[in-house]
Order: C-alpha cells, then sequence, then structure tokens
C-alpha cells in the first residue's frame, strides 16, 4: 500500500497521510482549511515498513483503508508548570 506524506504549513508536527498524491477528495472540507495547502513530505510502501516516526502503522493502514487519510498531530506538550508546582508541593508535604 502506498502512501504520500504531507506536512502543515499552519501546524507544526501535523501530518496528512493519503493514498494518491494531491489527491484530497477524502479529506473533510474543514480539515483542509484548517490544515493548509499540504508540503509534499515524501512517499512511502506501507507493505513494506514495520513502524512509523510517531504513528502507529497499524492504525495509519486502517484509516487509509476506512476513510481515505490519516491525520498524524503532534504529541501533547508537556506542561512544566504543572510539574514542577507538584513536586514543589509533594517536597513541601515531607
Amino acid at each position: 500500500m502506498l502512501c504520500v506524506i504531507y506536512k502543515s504549513p499552519k501546524k507544526d508536527q501535523t501530518y496528512l497521510f493519503v493514498k494518491q498524491r494531491d489527491d484530497f477528495s477524502s479529506v473533510p472540507d474543514g480539515l483542509m482549511v484548517t490544515f493548509g495547502t499540504p508540503i509534499l513530505v515524501t512517499l512511502i510502501n506501507l507493505a513494506t515498513k514495520d513502524k512509523l516516526g510517531m504513528a502507529d502503522i497499524d492504525k495509519v493502514r486502517s484509516n487509509l483503508t476506512e476513510q481515505g487519510y490519516f491525520l498524524q498531530l503532534p504529541p501533547p506538550q508537556e506542561n512544566l508548570l504543572k510539574q514542577h508546582k507538584e513536586q514543589m508541593k509533594a517536597q513541601a508535604a515531607k
């Protein structure tokens, strides 16, 4: 299964996987507006891959088959201030 990966010019670390190059017909219009004009990253063969960088390859394959696209969002950002406050509270309780 071939797959084309595009990155978003509007959203950092956000990628769109589609089955065919420049075919966004299965992607909802609202998502395309939010995503922005896709920037081609690469073309890969999912049949020869057993893992991808940050995406679950089985989920990518499933979404491509069922929906015609897969959207990879960035990992949630760590809230370092919250972690620091929790550590300070834990130290104060000792």
